[in-house]
C-alpha cells in the first residue's frame, strides 16, 4: 500500500509509472546486451542483481537516458528517458567517479545544483540540505582528492539528490562505505522510498538486498529471469528444493511421520533435537508440518528455512539460466 506521500507523488505524475520498459532490446553490433525486457517500477526500492555481463550496466544507461534502446521504449514519469524532461526526474549515482580533485565537496554539489537551475538563497539552502542528508555537512569543505571511498560515495549521492528527483538510480552505492555508514545510508534510502521515490539499487553484495530491497530483478544474458519480492520469487521456484531446519523434542518420530509426505525429498538428523529437511513445494510442507505437530503433540522450538536469502535464490536462478 502506498503512503500519503507516495500517493501524492503518483498524483503529481498523473498516474504514470516512475520507470517503464516496454519490450526493450539493446545491442552493440552482434552482441545483445538487453533482450526484450519489459519492466514497470512504482515507488519503493528495487534491487538489480546479476553476474558480470548480465546487462545491468546497459539497463542503467537506458533508464538514465545515456543510451537509446535499439527496440522498444523506455519512459521515466511518462516521458522518453532520452529527453531532458525525463532527465529532470532522474538522480544518478554512478559506480565510478571522475571528480575535479582540488574542488571541495560543497563546491561540487553546489555546481551540480546550479546546473539544475538553483540560484540565490534556494541554491545555498538546498546544497546544505542534501549535505546534511548524506552526513557530509561538516566535511564538505575538504578537497575531493582527500576523501575516502565512503566519503566520495556520499558526495555522489548528494549530487544525485540535489534536485529532489522522483527516480534515483544507484550503482553500487554502498561500495567502500563502513558498516555504520551503510546503516545510515540504508535508512536514508528507505526514508526516500517512503516519500514516494522509485529507487533502483544495483549491487553485487546480495546480503544488502535482504535488508534493503522490497523487490528484486534478476538479470542474466540480457534477460530478466525473475522479478518480485524474495518471498514471491521463492514461491515461483516452488519446485526448487528448500532446506528447513526443525528443532523438536521427538525428532526421530517426526522424521518418520513427515518423510511420508510427497513434498519431502530427504531428512537428516542433525543432533539430538534437530532435523534438516529438503523439501519441494514449501507451502505444502509447512501445512503438513503444522498438521502433524498439532495432531501428535510435538514440542517444536524452532522452524527455520535456511536458504531463502537473495544469495540462495540468486544461485538457483543462475543455475537455471545455464540451461536456457
Amino acid at each position: 500500500m502506498l503512503g500519503l506521500e507516495s500517493v501524492a507523488a503518483q498524483e503529481r505524475l498523473g498516474g504514470a509509472a516512475l520507470l517503464e520498459f516496454t519490450a526493450v532490446s539493446k545491442w552493440y553490433g552482434p552482441v545483445i546486451a538487453v533482450n526484450d525486457l519489459s519492466l514497470r517500477l512504482e515507488p519503493g526500492i528495487t534491487g538489480l542483481v546479476g553476474p558480470n555481463g548480465a546487462g545491468k550496466s546497459t539497463l542503467i544507461k537506458l533508464m538514465t537516458g545515456q543510451l537509446r534502446p535499439s527496440l522498444g521504449r523506455v519512459r521515466v514519469c511518462g516521458r522518453h528517458a532520452w529527453s531532458a524532461a525525463a532527465k529532470a526526474h532522474i538522480g544518478y549515482c554512478p559506480d565510478v567517479d571522475a571528480f575535479y580533485e582540488d574542488m571541495s565537496g560543497r563546491t561540487f554539489v553546489r555546481t551540480i545544483a546550479r546546473l539544475h537551475g538553483f540560484a540565490g538563497g534556494d541554491l545555498s539552502r538546498r546544497v546544505e540540505e542534501v549535505l546534511e542528508q548524506v552526513g557530509m555537512a561538516d566535511r564538505a569543505e575538504r578537497p575531493l582528492g582527500s576523501y575516502s571511498k565512503g566519503m566520495r560515495q556520499r558526495i555522489k549521492l548528494a549530487q544525485a539528490l540535489v534536485h529532489d528527483p522522483d527516480l534515483l538510480v544507484l550503482d553500487e552505492p554502498l561500495n567502500g562505505v563502513d558498516p555504520l555508514g551503510r546503516t545510515e545510508l540504508v535508512n536514508l534510502f528507505v526514508a526516500l522510498a517512503e516519500q514516494g521515490k522509485a529507487i533502483v539499487v544495483s549491487s553485487h553484495i546480495l546480503d544488502e538486498m535482504d535488508q534493503l530491497a522490497r523487490r528484486v530483478v534478476f538479470l542474466c544474458r540480457g534477460r530478466m529471469l525473475a522479478a518480485g519480492s524474495l518471498p514471491e520469487i521463492r514461491e515461483m521456484l516452488a519446485d526448487h528444493p528448500l532446506h528447513v531446519r526443525v528443532s523438536t523434542d521427538r525428532p526421530r518420530e517426526l522424521a518418520v511421520r513427515l518423510f511420508r509426505a510427497a513434498c519431502v525429498r530427504s531428512v537428516q538428523l542433525e543432533n539430538e533435537r534437530e532435523l534438516l529437511f529438503q523439501v519441494q513445494r514449501p507451502n505444502e510442507f509447512f501445512r503438513v508440518l503444522a498438521e502433524t505437530v498439532a495432531e501428535a503433540g510435538f514440542q517444536v522450538d524452532r522452524v527455520q528455512a535456511t536458504d531463502t536469502s537473495a544469495e540462495a535464490i540468486f544461485d538457483y536462478v543462475m543455475q537455471t539460466a545455464q540451461h536456457l
